[in-house]
């Protein structure tokens, strides 16, 4: 009917409790029987489908697909405590444990990618290799980006405490008009259900985020996308955290950091090849262990 609002097509999805948590929202396609997983990461102010929408039946056709909305984004996980990375990494363990999903492979974009990296970190046991598409180890060089993310650290504090008015206007006037102007109805709509005090924390969190000293520990199959022509996260700090790990294999897509909808004809399959270079790789390095 025309002025329906274009809904792209969507797997199913449902509200998962994380005991002791809270309860988020996940998307999940079963996908070949038998198949491995892979846990789609979105980035920062946006939504599992926001991000992914474009990838979710490529990606079915080979692997078990779960999607997850970060706390305060989307209908993820509503907490009075603050923002925190770390957080967002134990949820995705707790969902896997709900999911009997016992290894998995992180795909993290932008922010999730740090996630990805924290998954490895903090539950390295689970994780069977990684995905870290337009994404770094450090968000912050410079005194300028320093101050930037901090500021959004004290919009953050600033929303915890004043009154829903407030929080309101602050939302409207630093991330909706501006970051929605073009999207369909369905998305927009998405993003308006963040918990924006909890997104404004998350952009301070990324201001103070640098993993540079332990990713060269990561030892797990890895695989970088690097979008060429990035603004938001400069293509020179995603060729850094490949060279980090030596464990990385590089895939390059010609495109920006919305690549992954812009580009999608070039990116979704880079995406999946990069997914399946992984899943070989952990899965020849298993035999091989037990050959030994």
């Amino acid at each position: 009917m025309t002025g329906e609002p274009l809904i792209p097509p969507l797997p199913p999805g449902q509200h998962v409790n994380l005991p002791g948590r809270g309860t988020t929202y996940v998307r999940h396609i079963e996908g070949p029987h038998d198949a491995p997983a892979v846990v789609l990461l979105h980035g920062w102010t946006a939504t599992a489908d926001l991000n992914f929408f474009t990838c979710y039946e490529a990606l079915s056709e080979h692997f078990r697909v779960v999607a997850i909305d970060h706390r305060g984004h989307g209908r993820g996980i509503r907490s009075t405590q603050p923002f925190k990375l770390s957080d967002c990494a134990d949820d995705v363990a707790a969902l896997a444990d709900q999911l009997d999903i016992k290894t998995f492979i992180p795909v993290g974009y932008s922010m999730g990618g740090l996630v990805a990296q924290l998954l490895w970190k903090r539950h390295e046991s689970r994780v069977r290799g990684l995905v870290l598409a337009a994404t770094t180890g450090h968000f912050v060089e410079s005194r300028e980006e320093r101050i930037g993310f901090l500021g959004l650290k004290g919009l953050g504090a600033l929303a915890r405490f004043t009154p829903r008015a407030a929080q309101d206007w602050i939302s409207e006037q630093t991330f909706i008009q501006k970051k929605t102007a073009m999207w369909e109805p369905w998305a927009v709509q998405q993003a308006a259900s963040h918990d924006w005090r909890h997104v404004l924390e998350a952009g301070g969190e990324l201001g103070l985020y640098d993993a540079r000293r332990w990713l060269p520990r990561i030892d797990v199959p890895t695989s970088v996308i690097i979008t060429t022509r990035d603004q938001t996260v400069p293509t020179a700090r995603q060729e850094h955290l490949a060279s980090l790990i030596s464990t990385a294999r590089t895939f390059r897509v010609d495109g920006g950091h919305d690549a992954v909808i812009a580009q999608a004809p070039h990116f979704v399959p880079t995406l999946v090849e990069a997914c399946l270079h992984v899943n070989n790789t952990a899965h020849a390095s298993q035999s091989s262990h037990v050959v030994r």
